[in-house]
């Protein structure tokens, strides 16, 4: 078996370009599906969420701190309040939840 970090970095930058150039050279049209341009739109939303949500608890000190800045968090943004308010009010509650606690 061949170890060489070059043919894995080959390997992985074949993977990244095939799957950037291939929907790009076999759709050449607009897609007219519904459900397609559907799952399309959510993949970046999903992606974040799959990246985000285990770091959310996990970066704080305490596992409590996180679930109640990810519960004020999500409260916030559903009624409305903007990123930059809602970052705000989360890294708020991390910092106070952990003065207590710690």
């Amino acid at each position: 078996m061949i170890h060489d970090i070059n043919i894995y970095i080959l390997i992985a930058s074949a993977v990244t370009l095939a799957i950037k150039i291939l929907p790009l050279t076999l759709i050449r049209g607009e897609i007219k599906n519904v459900t397609i341009r559907s799952f399309l739109h959510y993949v970046p939303y999903v992606t974040l969420a799959v990246m985000t949500f285990p770091a959310i608890i996990d970066a704080t000190q305490s596992q409590i701190s996180g679930w109640l800045a990810l519960i004020f968090g999500i409260l916030a943004a559903w009624f409305g309040a903007s990123l930059f308010k809602v970052a705000l009010l989360c890294c708020s509650v991390v910092f106070i939840t952990e003065l207590f606690i710690l």
